[in-house]
């Protein structure tokens, strides 16, 4: 992006003179006046060679998962119908990431338990103090061995003490953080999946709280302000005492990490308390202070006490701890010293009595699935991705139905997973493995050092994939014999639900992601609306082609409209786009058409139409055709028809209604009225508008002004209400307002 930058505006900036330096770039890693200012007055150069390497990864990673998931996606959903997932993805960091997790799996399948036996002591003195050993071996595989350790032990009532040794340990502060440990302990700790940890960092830095949260350092620069950072945090009622402490007797200094040169570690940049942020935001930033102010406290120092015994040759052990002084562990508490029985106090030929010794089977156990946090290590370990595109690789093979989270937040392939991953094996396993990722990286590396060229570097690597690429097409039915044995064939899925208009046999509705119809006769998949239900429409059929029209409901969103498949995906006029139904369709005469059933430009959005819901009677509506814009109306009418008239005022389709005789708003005993429902004093007091149920919160509103305006009738001359509108007043536009 920065090359992108710097070349489109150097043509275009005044010229130097001679070598004066016309380019600067402020680097800054949290948005606190101070930093601002600092990084104002210390401009420096934009390094291109760091630019050069993001955009060679950048370009690289585009062009190999494009290509291959276009391949594998039409490849495969063309061919199985419960795949279960809207798009079979490739990617040079996403395959590797679930590599890792598959074959974390196939370690699971083929583990065989297997017997051990333990021998356990349990010992007491004189006094009443009781004691349980381990042994020295720890284990043994073979019974008859084990059961002989036990004979030769059990024979004796008595031991002593062979030796008490202490030794005063230190369980250590922990380094600076970093994104990389943010999002395990997130994980591990929090329950946050790493791609909503990351969104909650992103906010909390762009609100001031934090420091830049994407670093791969884990050392405070030099000139690191640490009792100003801490100060802040003097006044917060959660850790006030600490801090204080700290600043009374001095800080510690920082444990030495790595400085790989990007932005400082994650820090507070200003005190915040659980009212003012709550929730996820608080945990989050919560831990990153606390971390915080850890990494500047003291070690954490316990005594350690040993006590070895002899029972009849066998050496056993009791191992106890101490605290000496909690350091750091005092605002980190979920590291503290787990609490233990105090060993008794004893000296080297102690005598106790043997009160106990049994033989325990035990079985070796399988490896669990991966969590989150132990998937970030292994990415990290071996060079996949960065620290700002882990979460992203993560999240995507959550998505793509490649693995679901378990409790736990362990990662659990699924069977589309599995077979992926064992078909990428049986072609070029060199698709899967972290191997030539890592190299490629040392070379994007290389890049951003400036030891090597942009231009041959990203060549090379286009080059490799170019050629697997083109033997992973030609190998293909080698994972196509994987997929055949787990899924099954698409003229076998689904269930029959509308004629299709070229044979007018039944096709098949596929729900399995992405939602499709597929007519087994012409062999024809057709793409339909995701995320919500379709059942046939009336038995209707297109007029253009004979398909027998669906009907697209959002459930609880509020919104629905027919449509043709065919033209769904292959939209029968010019100003038409593939995935448009029948609300946007532009043909003059269909009774189904945007043409014959819109009223007015959106109450909101620039390019949408609130067109007519023939099919939401008896509680009558029109939907934006672009946004999630809603309007309810007469409720109570029998009948509602949208009229070739238009409003003179505001130029909306006149609306012909047939209310029941019942509830009636008309004087005496009248049901029929038309009017525009905007304009119309009948009908002003029947319109509700609201937005149908969103999928995402951060979400409003529609198409936008770079869209084209809401359709018409036909090709040729269209009503003004529908072919560029006014936008409703009076009620209508107050209640926009309000809803904005």
């Amino acid at each position: 992006m920065l090359a992108f930058v710097l070349d489109a505006l150097q043509p275009v900036m005044t010229t130097p003179r001679g070598n004066e330096r016309v380019i600067y770039r402020a680097k800054f890693s949290a948005i606190t006046d101070t930093d601002i200012n600092n990084a104002m007055n210390q401009l420096g150069e934009p390094n291109r060679n760091d630019a050069l390497a993001v955009d060679a990864r950048q370009e690289l990673d585009l062009r190999v998962g494009c290509a291959f998931t276009r391949f594998q996606t039409k490849y495969f959903q063309g061919k199985y119908g419960n795949l279960d997932s809207s798009l079979i993805s490739f990617g040079p960091c996403q395959t590797p990431t679930l590599g890792f997790c598959v074959e974390r799996h196939d370690k699971i399948q083929s583990f065989k338990p297997e017997a051990y036996w333990v021998l356990q002591a349990k010992i007491s003195n004189c006094a009443g103090d009781s004691m349980v050993l381990d042994w020295d071996r720890v284990r043994v595989f073979d019974r008859e061995v084990a059961q002989m350790y036990l004979n030769m032990t059990k024979s004796t009532t008595e031991t002593k003490v062979e030796s008490v040794s202490k030794k005063e340990k230190v369980k250590q502060r922990p380094q600076a953080l970093n994104t990389v440990e943010m999002l395990r302990v997130a994980s591990s700790a929090l329950g946050m999946g790493p791609q909503h940890a990351m969104q909650i960092a992103e906010k909390l830095y762009t609100q001031g709280y934090i420091s830049y949260p994407r670093t791969e350092t884990t050392q405070y620069p030099e000139n690191f302000d640490l009792k100003g950072s801490l100060r802040q945090q003097a006044n917060n009622p959660y850790w006030s005492d600490t801090v204080k402490t700290l600043l009374a007797e001095g800080i510690n200094r920082p444990r030495k990490g790595q400085d790989v040169g990007d932005h400082p570690p994650i820090t507070p940049m200003r005190s915040a308390t659980e009212t003012e942020l709550g929730g996820d935001f608080w945990r989050l930033y919560e831990y990153i202070t606390r971390h915080f102010i850890a990494t500047i406290s003291h070690d954490c120092k316990y005594l350690q006490t040993t006590i070895a015994f002899n029972i009849n040759m066998e050496h056993f052990t009791c191992v106890g701890k101490t605290l000496i002084s909690p350091g750091y562990t005092a605002v980190m508490p979920w590291q503290s010293l787990a609490e233990e029985e105090t060993l008794p106090i004893c000296e080297r030929g102690d005598v106790f009595t043997v009160d106990e010794i049994k033989l325990l089977e035990k079985q070796t156990n399988p490896p669990d699935y991966l969590t989150e946090a132990e998937l970030i290590t292994l990415m990290e370990k071996h060079g996949i991705g960065t620290d700002a595109s882990i979460p992203v690789h993560i999240n995507n093979i959550c998505q793509r139905n490649y693995v679901t989270v378990e409790s736990g937040r362990r990662l659990k392939p699924t069977n589309l997973g599995i077979v992926l991953v064992h078909g990428y094996y049986k072609i070029d396993q060199e698709l899967v493995l972290p191997t030539i990722r890592s190299a490629v990286e040392k070379q994007l590396g290389l890049i951003a050092a400036g030891k090597a060229d942009f231009p041959p570097v990203l060549e090379h690597a286009l080059n490799i994939f170019k050629r697997k690429f083109h033997y992973f097409v030609d190998s293909v039915a080698g994972m196509d014999e994987l997929m055949e044995v787990s899924f099954s064939p698409i003229a076998e899925t689904g269930k029959p639900l509308s004629r299709c208009g070229k044979c007018h046999r039944f096709m098949k509705y596929i729900q399995a992601k992405p939602s499709r119809m597929h007519c087994s006769h012409c062999d024809d998949t057709y793409s339909l609306p995701q995320n919500g239900t379709i059942k046939l429409y009336k038995e209707l059929r297109c007029p253009l082609d004979e398909f027998e029209l669906v009907l697209w409901s959002s459930g609880s969103r509020g919104k629905s409209y027919p449509l043709c498949p065919y033209c769904y995906n292959h939209p029968p006029f010019r100003d038409m786009r593939k995935g448009m139904g029948c609300n946007e369709c532009t043909h003059p005469t269909c009774q189904h058409s945007l043409g014959l059933l819109g009223i007015v430009q959106c109450v909101e959005c620039e390019s949408g139409v609130l067109v007519f819901d023939p099919t939401s009677g008896p509680k009558w509506k029109m939907a934006c055709n672009k946004c999630n814009v809603v309007v309810h109306f007469f409720e109570n009418a029998h009948r509602v028809k949208v009229s070739s008239e238009t409003c003179d005022v505001c130029e909306a389709a006149i609306i012909d209604v047939d209310f029941n005789k019942a509830k009636s708003p008309l004087p005496g005993e009248a049901t029929q009225h038309s009017g525009c429902v905007f304009c119309d004093p009948v009908f002003q007091n029947l319109v509700e508008l609201q937005y149908a149920k969103m999928r995402h919160p951060m979400h409003r509103g529609g198409g936008g002004q770079n869209r084209r305006r809401g359709r018409g009738r036909g090709r040729g001359r269209r009503p003004p209400g529908r072919n560029n509108p006014k936008k409703p007043k009076d009620k209508m536009a107050a209640l926009a307002a309000y809803f904005v």
